[in-house]
């Protein structure tokens, strides 16, 4: 009896220790090297015009920032660091944010501690690796396309670009494998939502898998904003075309 006594009061300390309850977000931030009073600014997506919005703006103290506040979904946002050259982009949801901004490069700042930014980091590094070949084709090549061009030299440059060409449909049906693998296999993660709703912008995508992986989704994840336009877009795609008339019943095929 005293371990399940214990059991319980270590469960309701660890409960009481979060700082966010259901519905709130806490951001905490590091900006090291970040001088004293530099903005941080947090924008999102307004609802109904879909425009950019800036929500909270925060200053750097000693290296550090915080920002505190409610949501009611998971959504991509910004955090725009006065002085640098690119947004931070982060799914902003219920939970402890944890956020460690680098200053120098953007793109290597992560935002941990949330289940959706943890996958939102995997699913990057994984999609990074797939694309590792385009990226070392364009640094290994950079000089000499540049040189081509000075001279003039057609054949250098179509040769590039052929091979440019094949490298980049190589990574992108590697990439498209990624993210059906992916979505498969993370029916709660928002980052599966996004996938399923881009697959449908694509005219080659097979509508019956598309459905089946969202028919697969964690209703948290249905209950989104392009979890809700999925399922319109969806019914529509069932619907007849204008003009298209049902056979009559009895009718010969």
């Amino acid at each position: 009896m005293k371990k399940i006594l214990f059991v319980l009061t270590a469960s309701a300390a660890i409960i009481s220790c979060s700082k966010v309850k259901d519905g709130e977000y806490l951001i905490t931030g590091t900006a090291t090297g970040v001088e004293n009073g530099k903005t941080i600014i947090l924008q999102g997506q307004d609802p109904t015009t879909r425009m950019t919005v800036s929500l909270d703006t925060v200053k750097v103290e000693n290296g550090k920032f915080e920002i505190k506040g409610k949501v009611t979904e998971p959504a991509f946002h910004t955090l725009i660091l006065q002085g640098a050259n690119a947004p931070f982009p982060f799914i902003l949801e219920t939970g402890e944010i944890n956020v460690a901004i680098d200053k120098d490069s953007i793109h290597k700042s992560k935002a941990t501690g949330t289940y959706n930014n943890e996958e939102y980091v995997k699913f990057n590094e994984d999609l990074t690796k797939t694309q590792k070949s385009l990226i070392d084709f364009q640094k290994n090549n950079n000089q000499k396309m540049q040189q081509a061009q000075e001279a003039k030299d057609t054949a250098t440059i179509n040769g590039l670009m052929k091979q440019y060409m094949t490298i980049q449909t190589e990574v992108q049906e590697n990439s498209k494998k990624k993210y059906l693998a992916y979505a498969e296999g993370h029916p709660k993660s928002y980052i599966t939502v996004l996938i399923v709703q881009s697959m449908l912008n694509d005219p080659s995508t097979d509508i019956k898998k598309a459905e089946a992986l969202y028919n697969s989704l964690d209703e948290s994840v249905k209950n989104t904003t392009p979890g809700k336009e999925i399922k319109t877009r969806l019914g529509q795609a069932k619907m007849p075309a204008v003009g298209a008339s049902a056979a009559p019943v009895g009718s010969a095929k």
